[in-house]
């Protein structure tokens, strides 16, 4: 997969459409990325012997890969991802500036 954790991500599909968001978890069999403060869903939890506190709980849900675009730290546009490489290791590089990081 192209997006990694702790990758700055724009989200350009769905109900959070827009939003900015920090890679939490990446889910690689799945295809899908955990988005920090995106897809809000609600969870009633309720009081077991590990989990002492019932009641809702809002947290992130997974989405897929392909709804979110990685902002280059270069330029700071999101953008596709490609690969080249240097000094003999595989490396990101944005399609918009052509830098390569990570």
């Amino acid at each position: 997969m192209k997006v990694k954790k702790g990758d700055r991500v724009k989200v350009i599909a769905g109900d959070d459409r827009g939003k900015i968001g920090k890679v939490l978890k990446v889910f690689p069999d799945e295809e899908r990325v955990l988005v920090e403060g995106v897809n809000i869903i609600t969870k009633h939890q309720r009081p077991t012997l590990t989990i002492r506190e019932p009641g809702i709980i809002k947290r992130e849900a997974p989405i897929h890969v392909s709804n979110v675009k990685v902002i280059c730290p270069e330029c700071g546009v999101p953008t596709r991802i490609g690969y080249t490489f240097v000094e003999g290791r595989k490396k990101r590089q944005c399609k918009h500036c052509k830098a390569a990081f990570d």
